[in-house]
């Protein structure tokens, strides 16, 4: 998918003035182009996020024709609700209504928008089902790896899965992971997560070796020109991708007897759950997976009661 700025520069159609700074009538897809820059450059959202964000706005621009005078709230309800009717889940209603309020916003800021729309729109939620994870036994079997054989792979793959549990990275920070990340000292990583935060995570023992045995013995054996300082890597030299991961994680989840499958933001939930069943504050959870709203590290209180009241209910005589 080309960005909007390759579309208008193909168009001759499009000059380079700024939407608004004639009185010609007003252009929405120029105007799409300048929210594009915006959220590239000034809120600094991930290309994914800047993707999703372009796709539903061109969605709702071409329900209007192009047109985006006189946007009005009965319009924006009209698409959300042709939406509905096409079926899309409530998840995606409710990225979409956000996206839109942020569009309408930003319109208004810039005079292009007389009002903001969006700020009559009301908050969609989407439903927010109990993530699925492994109890502590389960980890324990999918983390104790087979004698290894100095394979560099198998050495790599077993540090992937216990930085993983270890940390509750996700996966695109554990991807961009350099070597100098790693303080063996103090049994920290260096991550760059969301919004180019970066933050602080402690990672124990069995992680620590794990790493050094993919650090000495596997990751000198597979590092090329095209390395560079990538901590984790493909067989053919360049930094791991994030698609290499998954399938190492299922792939090994897949070779433990009664273990359910999911992929490494599985292990991140499991990874949280275990911290505050082990008593870990919520706050300290909220700050290593690097979560901006302590509503979003909330749901994982309500995986651990949700294992208790199971618990309870097979041990308990009377429950």
């Amino acid at each position: 998918m080309g960005t909007v700025d390759e579309a208008l520069n193909d168009d001759p159609n499009v000059n380079d003035s700024a939407p608004g700074d004639s009185n010609d009538d007003l252009n929405a897809y120029e105007v799409l182009a300048e929210f594009e820059r915006y959220l590239r450059f000034e809120r600094d959202l991930s290309p994914h996020t800047v993707r999703a964000y372009l796709s539903d706005i061109t969605a709702l621009l071409d329900h209007l024709n192009g047109r985006l005078e006189g946007l009005d709230i009965g319009e924006l309800r009209g698409w959300l609700a042709d939406q509905h009717g096409a079926g899309k889940a409530r998840a995606t209603l409710a990225r979409r209504t956000a996206c839109v309020r942020t569009f309408t916003a930003y319109c208004h800021r810039r005079g292009w928008l007389a009002g903001d729309p969006g700020l009559l729109l009301g908050s969609a939620k989407a439903p927010r089902p109990l993530p699925a994870v492994l109890d502590q036994k389960q980890a324990q079997t999918v983390l104790n790896a087979p004698p290894s054989t100095g394979d560099p792979k198998d050495l790599r793959d077993q540090a992937i899965l216990e930085l993983l549990y270890a940390t509750g990275v996700r996966v695109g920070e554990l991807c961009a992971l350099d070597v100098d990340d790693v303080d063996r000292d103090r049994h920290v990583i260096r991550v760059l997560g969301k919004g180019r935060k970066e933050r602080s995570v402690p990672f124990g023992i069995p992680a620590l070796r794990a790493l050094d045995r993919w650090c000495i013995n596997g990751r000198p054996i597979w590092v090329r020109e095209r390395s560079g300082p990538a901590l984790f890597l493909g067989v053919r030299g360049g930094r791991i991708d994030a698609g290499t991961v998954r399938r190492v994680v299922h792939a090994r989840l897949a070779e433990s007897e009664g273990t359910p499958d999911m992929g490494p933001h599985g292990l991140r939930h499991t990874a949280a759950t275990h911290l505050l069943e082990g008593g870990a504050d919520l706050r300290s959870v909220q700050e290593l997976l690097g979560h901006a709203s302590l509503n979003t590290t909330q749901i994982y209180t309500h995986v651990s009661i949700d294992r208790l009241r199971t618990a309870y209910r097979q041990a308990h005589p009377r429950a």
